[in-house]
């Protein structure tokens, strides 16, 4: 492919003149849309410009790459050497954790040290993270593996932003968000009316910034309108650890406890209790699959005093105990 010429080292640098080369690190078991979508946007950058803006390559700590799909692609180098004015996007997918091998965190150290901006794409943050260059940085990730992560790295700022980029450090969740994450970057380096055009290529209408939500409060996305209740719902995501009492939650709303049990009928045909058991072992069943914390840790962390209630607990709603699901994800 050759090499690029001079090129911003900053993704926030705007006017670039040269030709920004970008490294994909594909992980094992990567998500092939996050991929498409940021290489799609640097095809169409080139097509719709007067000369080349940007090449790629694409590099693994094997030959062939395995995206979540099942297609394999073949790799220009096998974590080689890259440009210092070039961008690293690591491609992030399924069962991150494996992925993240020592080869593929050494070789990220090694390329951090010479100041290269590194983005980390769907999971791929998890990897940044392992590689401890999110240190004091503002991060986000797959809003599935939100839990886990602030579980193992509760010492980084994990948003819930559709991308974030700080310092020399991007990261972006799955699916389209990397299309959002490279529009950005397209437009820092080279106009708004490039990154415009690229998104209508993509019949991209809506593009999304640094400050859009993953996803819609859950009170949206149930379809529930009742400003008391979508408090009372929030309050209950945000005390896993140490849940609060109904008749709690309804005094802090100024409703009687019976008022609140009549709306959680109404809306979720279910009783409050019953909904925030359903809140608490949905968290803990990530942070089974997407961490190596014990059962009885991944217990506390959810609320529950007792293993034993919460292997119930768990048993009863997914048909599995805790210990057979880490099992099963073995």
């Amino acid at each position: 492919m050759g090499q690029p010429t001079s090129a911003p080292s900053s993704v926030t640098s705007s006017g670039g003149s040269g030709i920004r080369h970008v490294t994909f690190l594909l992980l094992d078991r990567f998500s092939l849309i996050s991929f498409a979508g940021a290489v799609e946007c640097l095809r169409l950058a080139n097509r719709l410009s007067d000369q080349p803006v940007y090449r790629w390559s694409l590099t693994a700590e094997n030959a062939r790459a395995t995206c979540s799909a099942g297609l394999g692609f073949d790799v220009d180098n096998q974590l080689g050497e890259v440009p210092r004015s070039s961008v690293i996007l690591v491609c992030g997918g399924e069962n991150v954790q494996a992925a993240t091998t020592k080869p593929v965190v050494g070789w990220l150290r090694k390329v951090a040290r010479q100041g290269t901006v590194i983005g980390g794409l769907c999971t791929a943050a998890h990897t940044l993270a392992t590689a401890g260059l999110l240190k004091d940085k503002r991060a986000t990730i797959h809003w599935a593996n939100q839990d886990g992560f602030a579980e193992e790295f509760d010492e980084i700022e994990l948003t819930r932003r559709v991308y974030t980029i700080d310092g020399n450090m991007l990261t972006a969740a799955g699916g389209t968000a990397s299309i959002d994450l490279m529009l950005r970057i397209i437009a820092r380096e080279h106009g708004e009316d490039l990154a415009n055009a690229v998104a209508d290529q993509l019949i991209y209408s809506t593009i999304r910034t640094d400050q859009d939500q993953q996803r819609l409060s859950t009170p949206t996305r149930i379809g529930v309108r009742h400003p008391k209740l979508s408090t009372v719902i929030q309050k209950m995501e945000a005390h896993i650890e140490e849940p609060i009492s109904p008749s709690v939650l309804a005094a802090q709303v100024d409703l009687s406890t019976r008022q609140l049990e009549r709306l959680f009928r109404r809306y979720l045909n279910r009783s409050p209790k019953r909904y925030y058991m359903e809140i608490r072992l949905g968290r803990a069943r990530n942070l089974l699959l997407q961490t190596d914390m014990n059962v009885i840790e991944v217990a506390l962390a959810c609320g529950f005093t007792s293993p034993s209630h919460f292997s119930k607990c768990y048993r009863s709603h997914y048909g599995k105990t805790p210990y057979r699901e880490r099992g099963s994800q073995s």
